[in-house]
């Protein structure tokens, strides 16, 4: 019997709506993309001589690109098939996005049925969303295709054109990327503001005033008519902008004393209305920034928690820039807000939102719960844990108050007047004090949204009553009090920030933000300190490269441009081959095109790119094993005096010292530069002589931690070519020791490494069967994996580094007795869950050989970089174990074929062995 097949993303999706259509359709997902431009080594030897073989896009014949489907998806291709074959019709239910369409024109092209197809669109995962969705179908959309294959053949000849320069200039296997080059170079931007700020400090004064009543604070704002300069009234430099008055702690001491003993006089008081507007719902953008200071998601969890959410029904579409509800959403929203705060909470009439972002599209709705009725939060309290509820009660809280009043209020100024009689710094000083009070929340009774930046000191945040009092009214004196202050640099970017000025700029598309910044953190160009961003060396230098010689590339409005571009052709007003044309080779105005600005690359000076200069003659330079500073002196000298000898001399020598990464390009001054020139020049701490050579031994700290080792007399040390070669020994510390305390013994014991613990006697079979009895020394010795033993070519794993110098050949044998473990011995999990819906089984998380990873006892996942295994919730567990099913086992050919080639070398050998044994025994015969 004839079905109908229905092709969606994910199977958590299909899975939903299957439950919603009758027995006649059949839901299969694709598992996202089924094919892709391939990298011009795994196409086929005749397609890379060809126009394609460069990038995997003829860019002679209108930028065609050649796509294949991937290795790990041609058995699903092979299941969408047999399906497609016992169907009557075909319903393609991607997303209703650039990329959903994309994947359903890769599905159509791939399958080529010969049912008809229809497009299947829907905002939300409801059962009457998916019911009115099959029968209200379109065509699909070749217009949002194009726009989508014209995103990845630019970023394909953007990337494989500019990546190559990195490599050459700067370090092998770095990338670039349209959007990641120019968020990088953001985060960088805030770095060097923090670089060049210069603090000033400050003083002022905050008194205490009453009128009969309980104090309030006011804080100093003027002295004789003339403003007492605040924070805001230095520049970067820690220069005073204006005219205000700098204050210093004795001034601001003297004002604050004359304060207490003067009289102060209300000199104003002025009031005004107060009203806030409720904002507008979430997009895409607004709902990261809102996760990341709310809910302390990251930007790639926050859309991972919402993709499971609008799979699973709960809320509707998580990619889009419009701030657009429908009606029946409005609806909903005011009678909800209606029911649980009252009428006087819901306007008369429904608000409207008009789009902000640059670049905005209002193809889709807010993002909002799902359905024409919202569940509350309550309502799905039994259904949903963890970050999936927190968001959806965020979702659902910010869709509400959009509907709710106004915030009501009035904000009061009281100022007041002191005389300060015979104070040396004024006559008199003017006090300020502010406060807002609510007296009718409006939507903050259901949403309050967060803040990137902190409440400057003294800010008076929230409600802060005022007393009431009349001008000319006398106040008495409680207490004034100066305190000094500094002002701050240029906070850093989080990922909530950022992904706002990416947005306020027009870099890249909401459903682009998670992914590129995580890019940027694991090509290792930006790193995270707390929940701050923090620009590594390597980015100060690519930044640098591509500012230099390919400004355009990285230019905020270029770049915002191109995102344009790409909606006019989503909109079938400009044409892909043409746009792409104009892109790579330039137009006849003038402008330089891609091909062109990577032709030339001699003019890159790959040393100048890479040097920072970070004041007082010293530079730090990004190098192949990583970043270090370095500072030239004249070698007559001395590094640690600064004295000149009499035979000075006019050659440079550079002094250097590696960047730990954990410090900041901000915290990197000149003088902690010297602290690290300093250290790395220390010729150690001399322990004493070892008795059997007469040699020092010393004990100083190296790139890889600290060591003990030889100093060779200048005799010795003579360089020497081959075995003729004097090297120290040398031994790193253990990771219980102290090189400030550790002591001669103890450096002549681990130099002595690698100890015998005993000989044992073996039996060792020859080829021709006989036997013979050998003695094996048994060693302890400490390797890159840590310490252990070794007897011939078996080794064992031990526990602890002391057990190097202790164990004794019996606790040896007992060891090598036991069976050998794959690997070293197991460790106990790290977190325990509860038993996985999918398989039933206990979760655990443990750490292997290449990292932390989730196991329920069959199926292994391995946690991203931005999972923490301490933190690292049952929800995310779960559902990183789920993916990779998803994915099923991997196929790994090349590693096939290597194994096929070690075969057939190892058979090779045997064969060529057997003939040399022939030879030989045919020639001893002959003899």
């Amino acid at each position: 019997m004839a079905s109908k097949l229905v092709i969606v993303e994910s199977p958590a999706k299909a899975k939903t709506i299957a439950g919603y259509l009758g027995g006649d359709f059949v839901v299969e997902a694709s598992v996202g993309h089924i094919r892709d431009i391939p990298t011009p080594s795994e196409m086929p030897a005749e397609m890379k001589k060809g126009p394609f073989g460069r990038f995997g896009v003829n860019i002679e014949e209108g930028f065609e690109p050649y796509y294949v489907v991937d290795p790990d998806k041609k058995k699903k291709v092979t299941e969408l098939k047999r399906l497609l074959k016992e169907a009557d019709t075909l319903y393609l239910a991607t997303d209703e996005d650039r990329e959903g369409e994309a994947i359903a024109w890769h599905l159509l092209e791939t399958l080529k049925p010969k049912v008809p197809v229809k497009r299947m669109v829907f905002h939300e995962i409801t059962k009457e969303a998916i019911q009115r969705a099959v029968e209200d179908t379109r065509e699909l959309d070749l217009h949002l295709v194009d726009a989508q294959e014209s995103r990845r053949i630019l970023d394909r000849l953007y990337g494989y054109e500019v990546s190559p320069v990195l490599w050459r200039k700067v370090k092998a296997g770095l990338s670039a990327g349209r959007v990641q080059s120019v968020a990088t170079r953001i985060v960088v931007e805030r770095e060097r503001e923090r670089m060049a700020f210069r603090v000033a400090s400050y003083w002022d004064v905050e008194g205490k005033f009453s009128a009969g009543t309980a104090p309030f604070a006011a804080r100093l704002s003027s002295l004789d008519g003339t403003k007492v300069a605040a924070g805001r009234d230095f520049d970067d430099t820690g220069a005073l902008k204006g005219k205000a008055r700098h204050l210093d702690e004795r001034a601001a001491t003297a004002v604050a004393e004359a304060t207490i003993a003067a009289t102060a006089t209300v000199s104003s008081v002025a009031e005004k209305p107060y009203t806030r507007r409720p904002y507008a719902p979430f997009t895409t953008s607004t709902l990261q920034q809102e996760a990341g200071r709310k809910l302390g998601l990251g930007s790639r969890d926050a859309m991972r928690v919402a993709q499971r959410l609008y799979e699973n029904g709960y809320i509707t579409y998580m990619r889009t820039d419009s701030t657009n509800l429908s009606g029946a959403a409005v609806s909903a929203a005011r009678g909800q807000a209606r029911d649980m705060y009252g009428a006087d909470f819901v306007p008369e009439s429904p608000r409207m939102y008009g789009k902000k972002a640059k670049n905005a599209q209002e193809a889709h709705e807010a993002i909002r719960p799902a359905g024409d009725r919202f569940r509350t939060p309550a309502q799905v309290a039994g259904e949903l844990r963890g970050d999936e509820f927190r968001l959806y009660e965020l979702i659902w809280k910010r869709t509400i108050a959009s509907q709710m009043a106004d915030a009501k209020g009035s904000t009061a100024t009281i100022k007041v007047s002191a005389d300060l009689g015979g104070c040396e710094v004024a006559k008199t000083a003017e006090y300020s004090a502010s406060g807002t009070v609510i007296t009718f929340k409006g939507f903050l009774a259901a949403y309050e949204e967060g803040t990137d930046e902190p409440e400057t000191k003294g800010a008076k945040g929230g409600e802060a009553r005022l007393p009431k009092v009349a001008e000319g009214a006398n106040l008495d004196v409680v207490d004034a009090t100066a305190s000094g202050h500094e002002t701050s640099p240029p906070a850093r970017y989080t990922e909530a920030s950022l992904v706002k000025i990416m947005e306020e700029k027009g870099i890249g598309r909401p459903s682009t933000y998670a992914s590129t910044i995580s890019t940027i953190q694991d090509r290792g160009y930006v790193r995270k300190k707390g929940s701050a961003l923090v620009p590594t060396w390597l980015a100060f230098a690519v930044t640098r490269l591509m500012e230099v010689h390919f400004t355009r590339l990285v230019d905020y409005d270029f770049t915002a441009s191109m995102e344009e571009d790409l909606d006019e052709i989503a909109s079938g007003s400009a044409q892909r081959a043409a746009w792409l044309q104009r892109f790579y080779y330039g137009d006849a105005s003038g402008t330089e095109g891609l091909a062109s600005l990577v032709s030339d690359l001699g003019d890159i000076d790959a040393r100048a790119i890479s040097t920072i200069d970070i004041g007082d003659g010293v530079v730090v330079r990004v190098g192949r094993y990583g970043p270090y500073v370095e500072e030239t002196i004249p070698t007559g000298v001395d590094p640690k005096t600064g004295e000149v000898s009499e035979d000075t001399a006019v050659e440079k020598k550079p002094k250097r010292a590696t960047i730990n990464d954990d410090v900041a390009p901000d915290e990197m001054t000149p003088a902690m530069a010297r602290e690290l020139l300093a250290q790395a020049a220390d010729d150690g701490r001399v322990l004493g002589q070892d008795p059997e050579t007469g040699r020092d031994i010393i004990v100083k700290t190296g790139r890889y931690g600290p060591f003990v080792t030889e100093v060779l007399e200048e005799s010795e040390a003579t360089p020497k070519k081959g075995k003729a070669k004097v090297k120290p020994r040398t031994a790193s510390l253990f990771k219980t020791m102290d090189p400030a305390t550790v002591e001669l013994p103890t450096a002549l014991e681990l130099l002595s490494l690698p100890r015998v613990v005993g000989t044992v006697t073996e039996t060792k079979t020859a080829e021709d069967g006989t036997e013979t009895r050998v003695e094996v020394d048994v060693t302890a010795q400490n390797g890159r994996y840590g310490p252990y033993l070794k007897k011939g070519t078996d080794s064992r794993s031990m526990e602890t580094e002391e057990q190097i110098f202790t164990i004794t050949l019996e606790e040896a044998q007992a060891l090598y007795a036991q069976p050998k473990r794959r690997g070293r011995a197991a460790k106990p999990p790290l977190k325990e869950f509860d038993e996985d819906p999918a398989s039933g089984k206990k979760v655990i998380v443990k750490d292997g050989r290449f990292g932390p990873y989730v196991t329920d006892g069959e199926t292994n996942a391995t946690l991203r970089r931005e999972d923490d295994p301490e933190t690292i919730t049952q929800e995310r567990a779960f559902e990183l174990l789920a993916d990779k099913r998803a994915k099923g086992p991997s196929t790994r050919k090349k590693s096939a074929k290597k194994s096929t080639k070690k075969t057939a070398k190892k058979s090779t050998a045997k064969k060529t062995t057997a003939k040399k044994t022939a030879t030989k025994k045919a020639a001893a015969k002959k003899s």
